[in-house]
């Protein structure tokens, strides 16, 4: 068994190792800079069979830095371009598996955080946003994250994060308002409470104004009234998506339905939302509460069924808790009860 770390070390002193990257990222250079709508099916085909030939670590960080390079640029990307880019991720996601979406969404929030951190003058972080907003759009990602950075964006709230926020409503606000139209209605109620504390701070009123018009609309259904929104290009793209994924599911049980938190703490937790890449000393496994709970269950039977319990060995506290259940249940469906509590 060789360690990580010394694996690391290993492939970095490796020639031959390093010679194999470069001839991948050609192949992979080439594949994306051809991308587009019409060549999508066969492209998507290559990039399969590359996936099958390599290994997936290899080929997943191939990819990331490649359209992370493509997309994630000073400029503003063309919104055609950037969805093209997306629904390739999004296909093979759905075609080889879900580590190819978890691996880049995971590069691309993490940059989007520290871009923001930083007071970067480009449109970085536009663009780090429209490929969370599309990763969205082609299922490759839960509503929850975008809650997530939306909530985060409003408690900021500077004039940089109000045009973060109207670029992010209206590149994914009404399928927001399909998903979950009650956490929207909160941010939208949070976001009139900010901006009425905030009205002394923020020079640029016209922008605040028509932020709250603009979450209004989208409370009150009425897309004519966000200007420059067009859901067909998004539309064509959904459907071609579903022509070329091969499984039946190719919807919403593929979804990463990951916090921002668990994406900027995964170093140190774990990444549970990949099979088997959760680590023991992730906080959430070592919880005291289920403890707790289970010695109160405990406490509520008698103790001439404890002492049962002691007898037949029940030596753990969830032994003991099943096995007087067993025993007190009226029935089998006062016994499934119980169990499933």
């Amino acid at each position: 068994y060789v360690p990580p770390q010394v694996r690391k070390a290993q492939e970095t002193l490796d020639d031959k190792k390093r010679e194999e990257l470069g001839r991948l990222k050609k192949m992979v250079n080439g594949l994306i800079n051809r991308l587009s709508e019409p060549n999508l099916s066969s492209i998507s085909g290559q990039m399969e069979e590359l996936y099958m030939a390599n290994s997936r670590k290899d080929m997943n960080e191939t990819l990331t830095d490649i359209l992370m390079n493509a997309c994630v640029t000073a400029v503003a990307m063309p919104a055609r371009l950037m969805m093209e880019h997306v629904l390739l991720v999004s296909i093979l996601h759905h075609n080889v598996g879900i580590e190819v979406g978890a691996h880049f969404l995971e590069a691309v929030v993490k940059k989007f955080d520290e871009i923001c951190k930083s007071d970067a003058e480009g449109k970085e972080c536009e663009n780090l946003l429209a490929l969370i907003a599309h990763l969205y759009n082609f299922h490759v990602v839960h509503s929850l994250l975008i809650f997530d950075i939306l909530k985060k964006l409003v408690s900021t709230f500077t004039e940089k994060e109000i045009e973060l926020i109207l670029f992010l409503l209206k590149n994914v606000g009404f399928s927001l308002r399909k998903d979950d139209a009650l956490a929207l209605k909160e941010l939208i109620t949070e976001a009139q409470r900010k901006a009425n504390t905030a009205e002394k701070k923020l020079q640029d009123q016209a922008r605040v104004r028509f932020m709250l018009e603009t979450m209004l609309a989208l409370r009150n259904n009425d897309m004519r009234k966000i200007p420059g929104y067009d859901p067909e290009p998004v539309e064509k793209l959904r459907k071609l998506q579903r022509a070329l994924v091969h499984s039946s599911g190719s919807g919403k049980e593929t979804q990463l339905r990951v916090s921002l938190e668990s994406l900027l703490s995964a170093d140190q937790v774990g990444r549970w939302w990949i099979v088997g890449s959760s680590w023991s000393g992730a906080p959430m496994i070592n919880d005291t509460n289920s403890k707790t709970q289970q010695k109160l269950h405990i406490g509520k039977v008698s103790s001439k069924i404890m002492e049962l319990a002691r007898k037949q060995r029940m030596n753990t506290d969830i032994r003991r808790s099943i096995f007087c259940v067993l025993m007190t249940s009226e029935d089998f469906l006062d016994a499934f009860e119980k169990l499933l509590k």
